[in-house]
């Protein structure tokens, strides 16, 4: 059983899964090379199409089975899948038994997704944020109540579960941890992200977050936050993988302002698998002390 550690700064991987790195074999592939290269966690996006463009694109989940199987040390997890297109029971059954493949090393990051790639309108799903806001709501209590094993039943605005138990209960203690992404300084997402384990923050208007960012939003969580356990706060960033004492540098601001996981984007629409797969192999942006 997978219980979760409190020691140094973290350091993942954050993949997309469509265009010229959508082969699911290439992207497990990345996997593996990540865990001999030192990376503590490997992450995918979680789309169903890329805005309007014509690219192809590989479920996530379906390929993170398969890095699970293929790994034994490395985290895994989504960043972020956009709850409210998912039915929480369906998506409760496929983690927990994720968790158990990965032999405890899943970590769930939600959130309502950008309009323009999450798909609602385009299938017939609403888009109004603040519908969106109570789904996500409401399909986190249910996910975490099915995952207790206990017998369980929810009745709220848009969602209803009979009485049900959902066995196995997953492998890690208390629960498999939850992420909530969501662009600062808008309240909404903070708020959230405080009742669970960790948040991935991004910027208005869609930037990365600044290490002042970072100490800002953690002093939000501590207002409104009111369980001591462990909270990680995971930037997402680029570094150069050959220039050492850079990235030191760039990293160590994040650090110093509080982050628990550097997220390493793999993401600019000029790189092929090949070069993704290079940086992975120079490895993580931690000095040789770490």
């Amino acid at each position: 059983m997978t219980r979760r550690r409190q020691n140094k700064t973290k350091f993942g991987l954050y993949v997309p899964n469509f265009g010229n790195c959508s082969n699911p074999v290439t992207l497990v592939q990345m996997a593996v090379e990540a865990e001999r290269s030192r990376w503590d966690g490997f992450f995918l996006w979680d789309h169903l199409v890329e805005w309007d463009k014509r690219l192809p694109l590989s479920d996530s989940l379906t390929i993170l089975a398969a890095v699970a199987a293929k790994t034994k040390r490395i985290r895994m997890g989504t960043t972020l899948s956009p709850l409210p297109r998912y039915k929480p029971w369906d998506l409760a059954r496929r983690t927990v038994t994720l968790d158990h493949l990965s032999n405890g090393r899943l970590i769930l990051s939600v959130g309502l997704g950008a309009i323009e790639s999450c798909d609602y309108a385009r299938f017939g799903e609403g888009e109004d944020n603040s519908v969106l806001a109570e789904k996500l709501d409401e399909s986190l209590k249910i996910i975490t109540g099915l995952w207790s094993g206990k017998k369980f039943s929810f009745r709220g605005k848009h969602y209803k579960v009979g009485p049900s138990v959902f066995l196995p209960t997953p492998k890690q203690r208390p629960r498999i941890p939850i992420w909530v992404g969501g662009f600062w300084p808008r309240p909404g997402p903070f708020k959230r992200a405080a009742k669970w384990d960790g948040v991935l923050p991004l910027r208005v208007p869609e930037k990365l977050p600044a290490p002042q960012d970072v100490k800002e939003i953690l002093e939000f969580i501590r207002e409104h936050r009111s369980v001591p356990d462990r909270f990680d706060v995971a930037n997402i960033g680029w570094t150069t993988g050959v220039n050492r004492k850079r990235d030191v540098e760039k990293v160590g601001k994040y650090v110093e302002a509080g982050i628990t996981w550097w997220l390493e984007s793999l993401y600019t629409t000029r790189d092929s698998p090949e070069a993704m797969r290079s940086r992975i192999r120079n490895g993580p942006p931690n000095s040789p002390a770490d």
